[in-house]
């Protein structure tokens, strides 16, 4: 199988997003040269970790857009999550390493060279950064791809220390008050180290397969719009992401007296279903269970010529009640 149209666009922004940041690299260090500035020198730092964790993003698209195969059934997708964990923990670190070098100057400062080349450079840079990570989310975004959302939140987050930075350097080369600008780095660092935490936690809750409330939600509300009478009861709902596609099982109650043909159609309905309330690929398995006539209260079949009680309500599904177990099922219901 070959690489879909979709994960070669991740891999080509990527490598844009590689490329340019190297660039950046060499430009900010040329700036340091020039002017002396500490802050610059951060910056700097901070455009390393860029560039190591856009190869780790790089790496790992490549090896996410592999199809399944007899060793990782699954796919491929779990990289994704690794490579945004280490790039979550780079970004920590940066910010981490910007506020070690802010308390430096506020202890020991000094007076740089050349900052007006330096602020336009660093300007110049941040500005590109915000582009290159706006345009990596909305990627991302549009492909479920957490490694590029996290490579954009980086390089934005990168921006919002530059900002700091710039407005450091701006007040230093008017006022020459020296301790500025380290007060602000400290700020941004703090943000930055927070953005670090706030992608670990989301690629930690992904890799132990956290259940996505957002998705369960939208499945639940569409099933219970589109439901068909044979759908006596849904239940044991699970779901799983994988990179850019997600796994989906769930059992469905039908007549017991429906034949493998009619099960499979009803099963194919709840499938079509789930299907189009997802934006990205899915793989759906739905297993059928018989009513065993323990339903009739609920079961919307009025033809059921096999009935034991009056109906009295459907059910109305929720997230609770769609995700339950058989057995949680049953003790909820009385069954």
């Amino acid at each position: 199988m070959e690489i879909s149209e979709e994960n070669k666009l991740k891999i080509k922004v990527q490598k844009c997003i590689v490329s340019v940041s190297v660039i950046l690299l060499a430009g900010k260090f040329f700036a340091f040269y020039l002017t002396n500035s500490v802050g610059i020198l951060t910056d700097a730092m901070e455009s390393i970790v860029n560039v190591v964790a856009g190869f780790i993003s790089f790496f790992s698209l490549r090896m996410s857009a592999q199809p399944r195969d007899k060793e990782h059934p699954f796919g491929h997708g779990k990289i994704e999550l690794i490579s945004a964990s280490i790039e979550g923990i780079l970004i920590f670190i940066a910010g981490l390493l910007i506020i070690i070098e802010g308390v430096k100057r506020l202890v020991d400062p000094s007076f740089p060279d050349k900052l007006d080349i330096g602020i336009i450079v660093v300007t110049v840079a941040g500005i590109v950064n915000y582009i290159l990570g706006w345009y990596s989310i909305r990627v991302g975004r549009k492909h479920n791809s957490i490694a590029l959302i996290a490579g954009g939140k980086h390089l934005q987050s990168d921006t919002y220390s530059t900002i700091g930075l710039v407005t450091g350097l701006l007040i230093l080369y008017f006022t020459h008050i020296a301790w500025i600008d380290s007060l602000l780095a400290l700020i941004f660092g703090g943000i930055i180290m927070i953005t670090g935490v706030g992608i670990l936690s989301k690629t930690t809750a992904n890799l132990l397969d956290q259940a996505d409330e957002e998705m369960l939600s939208h499945l639940t509300s569409a099933i219970d719009k589109d439901k068909h009478p044979e759908w006596i009861d849904i239940h044991n709902l699970k779901t799983i992401k994988y990179g850019s596609t997600a796994f989906i099982d769930c059992d469905l109650t039908l007549p017991w007296y429906y034949t493998i043909e009619q099960g499979h159609d009803s099963c194919e309905k709840l499938k079509e279903v789930i299907e189009k309330q997802l934006t990205i690929g899915s793989i759906v398995s739905i297993h059928s269970d018989s009513c065993a006539c323990l339903h009739c209260e609920h079961c919307l079949l009025s033809n059921c010529q096999y009935r034991k009680s009056e109906f009295v309500k459907p059910l109305t599904f929720s997230i609770k009640e769609i995700t339950e177990s058989d057995e949680e099922r049953d003790v909820h219901h009385g069954l």
